[in-house]
């Protein structure tokens, strides 16, 4: 039994131990060229319960859908539109690149007037425009809405956000952007997060397979953002592009403080570090108290009745305890921050005050 434990034992030591897990490089990079294009577009939606908007104060609703029957052949000029079915919407969605005509795309609906719930609606054929004024889509079909608004005479409840939806699938490509993917004047991947280290490694990562797939390097950083590509001639530039995007390393991240007041969120990058500092803090209180006393004469000594300003001033100061700060890492900062014993308000200003005495080692962005 103890020899066969032995082998067991000799097995595993002999295994290859696992790599650290990285971050792909199409997680943390985009292709240059290769984006998104926003549309938009003004349109109406109907069917609503009585709760579109307000023709009487929303008088462009009044206006479209005038314009709209008149197009139909309904002349409704000179009537009076009394109908609360009705409501104006702005219709807004992202074009993905080489995106081919017919396809179809997911788009946002958000009320214009003074609508008070969209459900139930069924957004009305809107063009949808691009930033050069042409149009690229045409939007229609049912609103999925999640929030929703009840109210009576004393009370109202609401959830989620009532005069915003989404229609799937609700948008037809009708022209396409010009450019293909072949069109790129060059490969030329770009960092979300700019930065010359994590730059540098990426490029390593790519040269140290391309030597090995290709027998040649194949990138070179330009700055702390930009890496560019060579694409060798026996492959294609898709296959090239998803081979790359799938090879992992590990981004370096800045040493930042990210605070924001007014959640009283505070997030620690890894890099952080605090040199060597006391800190004590303590809460004063001071609480002013105004309790006038009316002041009654005596009977028969033809006195006045008069107010009298009484004010009661109360302080108190909570006991604050010295606390070695200071750590090389994430957990020895986190741990000196937590022996203090704060509130994440106070943590804030403790933050605040270390950087002002030049002892954060890191970049404080408050919210």
């Amino acid at each position: 039994m103890r020899r066969i434990l032995a082998i067991l034992a000799a097995l595993l030591l002999a295994l290859p131990m696992p790599a650290l897990a990285g971050t792909r490089i199409k997680d943390i990079a985009t292709l240059k060229g290769v984006r998104d294009n926003q549309l938009v577009g003004y349109g109406l939606v109907t069917g609503l319960q009585g709760s579109g908007d307000t023709l009487r104060n929303a008088q462009f609703t009044e206006q479209s859908l005038q314009s709209m029957l008149d197009r139909m052949g309904i002349n409704v000029r000179d009537a009076r539109l009394r109908t609360r079915n009705v409501a104006a919407v702005m219709v807004t969605a992202d074009l993905p690149p080489y995106t081919g005509t017919g396809t179809r795309i997911d788009v946002t609906v958000t009320s214009l007037g003074d609508a008070t719930s969209l459900k139930g609606g069924t957004l009305l054929m809107t063009p949808l425009m691009g930033g050069d004024g042409l149009t690229y889509a045409a939007a229609q079909g049912p609103l999925a809405v999640s929030g929703f608004v009840v109210s009576g005479q004393a009370e109202s409840i609401t959830q989620g956000v009532p005069t915003a939806g989404r229609i799937p699938n609700g948008a037809l490509i009708e022209r396409e952007v010009p450019g293909t993917f072949r069109d790129l004047p060059e490969l030329v991947f770009e960092l979300k997060n700019p930065d010359f280290k994590t730059a540098t490694m990426v490029a390593d990562a790519i040269n140290a397979y391309a030597l090995a797939r290709f027998g040649r390097r194949v990138a070179a950083p330009r700055d702390q953002r930009a890496i560019a590509l060579m694409r060798p001639s026996n492959i294609a530039q898709t296959r090239f592009v998803a081979e790359i995007g799938d090879l992992t390393v590990n981004p370096d991240t800045p040493a930042r403080v990210v605070v924001d007041q007014r959640t009283g969120t505070v997030v620690i990058g890894r890099n952080v570090q605090i040199s060597t500092v006391a800190v004590t803090h303590g809460n004063l209180t001071v609480r002013v108290t105004e309790a006038p006393e009316v002041s009654q004469p005596a009977p028969f000594s033809n006195g006045q009745t008069a107010v009298v300003p009484r004010t009661e001033v109360a302080i108190n100061e909570q006991s604050g305890r010295m606390a070695i700060i200071g750590g090389s890492d994430l957990q020895t900062l986190v741990r000196g921050l937590n022996n203090v014993g704060l509130k994440p308000s106070d943590i804030i200003a403790i933050l605040q005050a270390v950087k002002t005495s030049g002892a954060l080692q890191a970049e404080l962005v408050v919210q």
